[in-house]
């Protein structure tokens, strides 16, 4: 990893359409209704997977903290990294209401990684890769900081007309779910290509599962046999 790479690999337009939105990020009938609807999803997944309690876990790309603080509900050590100050003091700030420690620090995955190599049970970054310039480089740097055996979580949108359709169109235009111009579709990623990149990174992919929403019953599920748009992959690091 270079300290280019580090430097690089941060969109600032990316950034400062979460900086503008922070105030708003516990509101759970506003812009991020949907995070807060799809979190016990994430949460339950990953417990399942992974199991939360005692695991000493970093989220990459925590913004406000809503998965962090439920891994920390759950009895993990939590830590979360995000290059948007806003969004990370109102996560320091909600702590405040909700009673648990987490340690918040901006900082980019490439530089905790070369800090923090092989210390974390559990890493997740969830609706992040989507808004880096090159996910490759984030998914190396998770490589790098989960011990051997521990787990990675991914979650992204999948690129081809549905994901179009239902994240862009529907979401942003539509339904008015999310700000208009929160996602680039040329940014989305197949889950082929995640694939790849995990692999390439060392990780050994064991399972993925999609994320579907209902606009008329407005109920989220996972389903293993639609990952057309929304989607969760579990990965691992080999023992040795």
């Amino acid at each position: 990893m270079t300290t280019n790479t580090q430097q690089t690999n941060v969109d600032l337009d990316e950034v400062a359409k979460f900086e503008a939105l922070a105030s708003r990020w516990w509101d759970t009938e506003n812009e991020f209704k949907p995070l807060h609807d799809i979190n016990p999803l994430r949460t339950n997944y990953i417990n399942e997977r992974a199991g939360l309690e005692g695991k000493k876990i970093i989220d990459i790309g925590c913004g406000g903290g809503i998965l962090s603080e439920a891994m920390a509900q759950h009895g993990a050590q939590v830590k979360g990294i995000d290059m948007g100050e806003a969004p990370l003091a109102v996560a320091k700030l909600h702590l405040e209401e909700s009673n648990l420690e987490i340690d918040y620090e901006r900082i980019t995955a490439e530089q905790i990684a070369e800090r923090e190599a092989g210390q974390y049970d559990v890493v997740t970054c969830l609706e992040m890769l989507e808004h880096v310039p090159d996910p490759a480089s984030v998914i190396r740097a998770c490589m790098t900081l989960v011990k051997p055996g521990g787990h990675v979580f991914f979650s992204t949108i999948n690129r081809n007309p549905k994901a179009y359709l239902f994240a862009i169109i529907g979401a942003e235009y539509i339904l008015n779910m999310l700000p208009k111009g929160t996602h680039d579709y040329a940014k989305f990623i197949q889950p082929a290509e995640l694939n790849n990149y995990a692999r390439k990174a060392g990780l050994e992919v064991q399972h993925m599962t999609g994320m579907t929403y209902n606009p008329l019953t407005k109920v989220y599920k996972l389903t293993d046999k639609d990952v057309s748009v929304n989607y969760l992959m579990h990965t691992q690091k080999p023992t040795a």
